[in-house]
């Protein structure tokens, strides 16, 4: 039975008198069934918000998500989950813009705190180059309607006032960039709020079920999935795999236009308060926050130099990063990192994303996602739209695959996009 227990303060003053001891699962562990109407391969956010519309929105209820571990235990659970939608393309704009959009709604709609904190992203500008790119997104972004501005010298060091000294710094800042309402969000949160709202509609959640083959009928079209735990029949098949995306495709015999990066994340020790928005600075390839428990999140530049699956990180771009940070924060010299991390993004190849049917008959894809936390509810929104009705949603219609072919790139400049 899925739990439909609601979370407030008079649940929470409850189970303290009772001392948490009669919680409900938050979500079931069911049994796999022998056939369902779609079968979603991939735990994490991306795959639990579509099978979270695909039932709220469009009625589809006898849905399965498979996980080949647990749910959010890939990207969606070490990333630096920063929100945001200042992008370039108008396409792009308003995708993430409306994916910023669920977001500050999520928490309400899911009765599960994401711990959404609209703190603002900063944008520390060091050379006229970013200064321009820079301009003409904020001109595209107001054009649209969407807030974004451009800030002097004067107003970047008044929002962080930690910043070198001018007399310091190698490179002066030009200038720099705001978007309010960006900020950040409880990563792990976002995945178990999905969880328990699919699975309070009746989606089965199956972990520890990795997929082993897909097989296609005799019109071709996909027919049953092959897992650790027994065959599962399926009207239709869905992939959002992250990095796997590629892998699992192939079990179709589908090439899919992307390529993985290594990119890796730092904590460091807690600190006492002293930076109150994000801060990206592009031209030293370092972004920051400050996580609510005190430490620094801190991420930078992709190893683009060579493909790469690993999970582990590299020390060159340690230092990079680090050096980096050091340029604009000398005071964090006496910081001590606790932990990093790496992980493998998938990167399609004009930095857009693949929202899109195939040449599979009921096969679909969500890839691409080059740092798409951000990008969950829409994300899933969009995905679970494309296969309930089998066609593109309007804010995604520029994603499919057949601009790979047409020659019709998207070109997104908004994204962090490796170069050859």
């Amino acid at each position: 039975m899925r739990s439909d227990q609601r979370y407030s303060i008079f649940t929470l003053i409850g189970g303290a008198v009772r001392a948490h001891r009669h919680w409900k699962p938050a979500w079931r562990n069911p049994q796999p069934k022998t056939h369902y109407d779609v079968v979603i391969i991939g735990g994490g956010g991306h795959g639990l918000a579509t099978a979270y519309y695909l039932a709220k929105n469009h009625g589809i209820h006898n849905v399965a998500v498979v996980e080949r571990n647990w749910i959010g235990g890939g990207n969606s659970g070490r990333n630096t989950a920063v929100v945001r939608s200042n992008y370039l393309r108008d396409i792009s704009i308003q995708f993430f813009d409306k994916s910023l959009q669920l977001y500050e709604g999520l928490s309400r709609e899911l009765n599960y705190n994401i711990m959404l904190s609209q703190r603002s992203e900063v944008d520390v500008l060091l050379t006229t180059v970013s200064m321009r790119n820079m301009r003409r997104r904020a001109l595209n972004m107001n054009r649209l309607g969407i807030e974004f501005q451009m800030l002097t010298p004067d107003q970047v060091r008044e929002r962080i006032p930690i910043l070198a000294p001018m007399e310091n710094c190698r490179l002066p800042i030009l200038g720099g960039s705001i978007q309010e309402r960006a900020g950040i969000a409880r990563h792990d949160a976002i995945v178990w709020g999905y969880a328990r709202g699919a699975d309070s509609y009746g989606v089965d959640i199956i972990q520890n079920a990795e997929v082993t083959a897909i097989r296609r009928g005799n019109d071709g079209a996909v027919a049953e999935i092959e897992t650790s735990r027994g065959r599962i029949k399926a009207n239709k098949i869905a992939i959002a795999t992250g990095n796997e995306n590629a892998a699992v495709a192939s079990l179709v015999d589908l090439r899919l236009p992307l390529r993985c990066y290594n990119l890796q994340a730092f904590v460091s020790e807690p600190i006492k308060p002293v930076l109150d928005v994000v801060v990206n600075c592009p031209d030293l390839g370092v972004y920051l926050s400050h996580s609510d428990k005190g430490e620094l999140v801190i991420g930078g530049a992709t190893d683009a130099q060579q493909i790469s699956f690993r999970k582990g990180g590299k020390f060159p771009m340690l230092e990079d990063t680090i050096s980096g940070l050091l340029e604009l924060f000398p005071s964090f010299r006496r910081l001590k990192l606790m932990r990093q991390w790496g992980g493998a993004l998938e990167f399609a190849q004009d930095g857009s994303p693949i929202v899109s049917l195939t040449d599979v008959k009921g096969f679909y894809v969500s890839a691409g996602w080059w740092g798409g936390f951000k990008a969950i509810p829409a994300g899933g929104m969009t995905f679970a739209h494309l296969i309930a009705r089998d066609e593109p949603h309007q804010l995604a219609a520029g994603y499919g695959m057949e601009r790979f072919s047409t020659l019709n790139y998207l070109l997104e400049g908004g994204t962090t996009v490796p170069t050859d």
